[in-house]
């Protein structure tokens, strides 16, 4: 292992990135709150300057993926859609088989300059969380309790609300609902047979009313449909903490416009495509790397010199004390911070995801 790479699996590295995005969040937290005086006053501003703002957060964690990590992108693609990329509103669907695919759709919309307006469709949960999910909530992000009976008005309405956004944006949807695990997969399968439907080998079956309901909502304003499928190169299994370490993988992702069809036979087509690119390593598809984009980088490197200078003074002062006490607190500090960032990190773990499509939740999927 070279000397950069050893720096980068430190713990030490760990926390100070963890503390530039923990403190820089908040900080961004602070002042989205204050743009809410615009909403009333010119809501198009207050979603432009959102927009600019959340920005500087997610780009810390696409930052972490494009040049921390160093992992490759490789786009497989039309030519033809390719020149259309970022130019114009998209559905995106994603496949949701990894602990890092949301950092791989959020990378697919910075290399296309859409990353600070893209949207989702998020568990209701997520909405608490700070930084990302306060994020989220400027940035009117549809969320919702995964019970249909009670998100069908709230969703609808969130997604109209966004007919006249200033900014292109992306909606990034999984239609599966659930990142795809074997238990999940046994018991959606245990569904697709007593409905009479063939079975997926790679995919769990779409949760068809959310799609269906996003592009009702949004077919007056969304230009296209790109459905894709992600997969890594010999057989990696990415982890955040594996990106944390430095670690760098190869990511593929296939991308192919659709027409507004059944999302049940996307997922048919998709499982295809899947089982190819286990057999052939390949799509059948023109492979794209598109260009990195600085501003990722810089946006880091700004907060970086903002906020480790005023940590640095603080602990050489803690240290130049001599005080038992405050260099236990700052001890107890760095503690808590190691368990908030394990905790982070955990949120994107398979192994703790949500219960949501378990074989105790069959009945929710019938």
């Amino acid at each position: 292992m070279d000397i950069v790479g050893f720096l980068k699996s430190q713990f030490i590295c760990h926390l100070l990135i963890c503390y530039i995005f923990i403190v820089s969040g908040l900080i961004i937290n602070f002042i989205q709150l204050f743009t809410l005086i615009l909403w009333p006053i010119d809501k198009q501003l207050f979603r432009r300057i959102n927009c600019r703002l959340a920005y500087c957060i997610s780009s810390q964690m696409v930052m972490l993926l494009e040049w921390w990590s160093g992992t490759d992108c490789t786009l497989y693609t039309d030519p033809e859609s390719y020149h259309k990329y970022g130019k114009e509103n998209a559905i995106v669907i994603l496949n949701h088989n990894f602990e890092i695919d949301f950092l791989c759709g959020w990378n697919f919309c910075e290399r296309f300059g859409v990353l600070g307006s893209s949207k989702v469709l998020a568990k209701k949960e997520l909405s608490y969380m700070p930084i990302i999910g306060w994020m989220w909530y400027f940035l009117e992000i549809v969320f919702c309790k995964r019970k249909w009976e009670e998100d069908r008005k709230t969703v609808m309405q969130k997604l109209l609300n966004l007919r006249d956004y200033p900014e292109n944006f992306w909606f990034l949807i999984h239609c599966e609902g659930t990142r795809f695990t074997e238990q999940k997969h046994q018991a959606s399968m245990q569904v697709a047979e007593a409905k009479g439907l063939p079975k997926l080998k790679y995919h769990l079956l779409p949760r068809t009313k959310g799609f269906a309901v996003t592009v009702q909502c949004l077919r007056n304003v969304v230009s296209a449909v790109y459905d894709s499928t992600l997969n890594f190169r010999n057989n990696e299994n990415p982890t955040l903490l594996g990106v944390l370490n430095g670690k760098k993988y190869h990511a593929d992702l296939y991308v192919r416009q659709v027409i507004y069809i059944l999302i049940l036979f996307l997922a048919y087509k998709s499982d295809a495509f899947q089982e190819e690119y286990y057999r052939t390593g390949t799509y059948p598809a023109v492979p794209i790397v598109p260009p990195r984009r600085p501003w990722t980088l810089l946006n880091w490197l700004f907060w970086a010199l903002l906020l480790l200078y005023p940590l640095f003074k603080l602990l050489i002062n803690m240290i130049n004390s001599g005080s038992s006490l405050t260099l236990a607190s700052f001890g107890f500090v760095i503690v808590m911070a190691s368990v908030g960032v394990r905790w982070m990190i955990g949120v994107t773990e398979i192994n703790k995801g949500s219960t949501y499509g378990n074989n105790d939740n069959k009945k929710k999927q019938k």
